[in-house]
């Protein structure tokens, strides 16, 4: 393991610096050091970043640098850079570019030669996603859902046979409008998870088919407020209504003498099915 506490770096660097979402007790070590140590802090809103400095009693003067003036801007930091300045790229919560502004920064960079240095940290849909519950060996992170209901059911339509979990951010003012928009493409027994304000007090991780969540967030306005997180469950076939009765009893009776693999193979041959649907049930429902 390398211990590097030298900042900033002998070569002028772009340090992609991710704060916290929420706990102020989430930021790193190392970010700490970096944005202590660079010329300037690039930051999406200085005065929010400010703030956050201050906490940590951090001396670095910052540049805004947002969506609306990213590609203006871009090039002066750069020029900054291969003059020998070191900077941090910071936005108002979690890592820079996921959702935020920095990639025209970050391109203009590395077009230059500059170097550039992402740092490991706070991401609030990595978050969400290691305590949903839903499964995370394939999945896609879509950002930020249209503001029109138009263009939200096309997106759930594109996603709507997609069989990775599928996350998107959402604000508090069209929370309530995308879910009625997801029912009315993905219907009422898909499993969506709801994560707001994570690491913050009021932090809630809530999964329910779509149909009973809904109610659940209307029961109380505190249920639709906050930063939040959406993940949509993959599109699953219904495997129960393709492998008849007959043989999951006999699956279950095997698999309490056999492992489920040698189980499935035995089902299959004596009803016809496919030895992956009978193992791939069994997996879900019997281990």
């Amino acid at each position: 393991m390398t211990d590097n506490k030298t900042f900033p770096s002998e070569i002028p660097t772009l340090y992609i610096v991710p704060t916290p979402i929420g706990n102020l007790g989430d930021i790193t070590q190392r970010a700490i050091e970096v944005l202590s140590s660079v010329d300037v802090i690039a930051a999406e809103d200085t005065r929010h970043t400010g703030k956050l400095l201050a906490h940590f009693n951090i001396p670095t003067k910052t540049y805004a640098l947002h969506d609306h003036n990213e590609q203006q801007k871009a090039q002066v930091l750069v020029d900054r850079l291969l003059q020998g300045q070191s900077i941090a790229l910071v936005s108002d919560a979690g890592t820079p570019l996921i959702s935020d502004p920095g990639y025209h920064l970050v391109n203009k960079c590395r077009q230059a030669g500059v170097k550039v240095v992402p740092l490991p940290g706070a991401c609030a849909f990595v978050t969400a996603l290691s305590a949903s519950g839903l499964p995370s060996d394939r999945f896609s992170f879509e950002g930020f859902l249209p503001a029109k209901s138009k263009g939200r059911q096309d997106k759930f339509r594109e996603i709507e046979r997609a069989e990775r979990t599928c996350i998107f951010y959402e604000s508090p003012h069209r929370i309530m409008g995308s879910l009625q928009d997801m029912l009315a493409v993905l219907g009422p027994e898909r499993i969506v998870v709801l994560a707001r304000e994570l690491t913050k007090t009021f932090e809630t991780i809530q999964g329910m088919p779509l149909g009973e969540l809904i109610p659940w967030i209307e029961e109380d306005d505190n249920r639709k407020r906050g930063e939040m997180v959406l993940l949509i469950h993959g599109y699953r076939e219904d495997v129960k209504d393709e492998i008849p009765a007959e043989a999951l009893r006999l699956l279950k009776l095997l698999v309490a003498e056999l492992p489920l693999k040698k189980a499935a193979a035995i089902v299959a041959e004596t009803h016809g099915l496919k030895k992956n649907l009978l193992y791939k049930w069994g997996l879900e429902n019997l281990e």
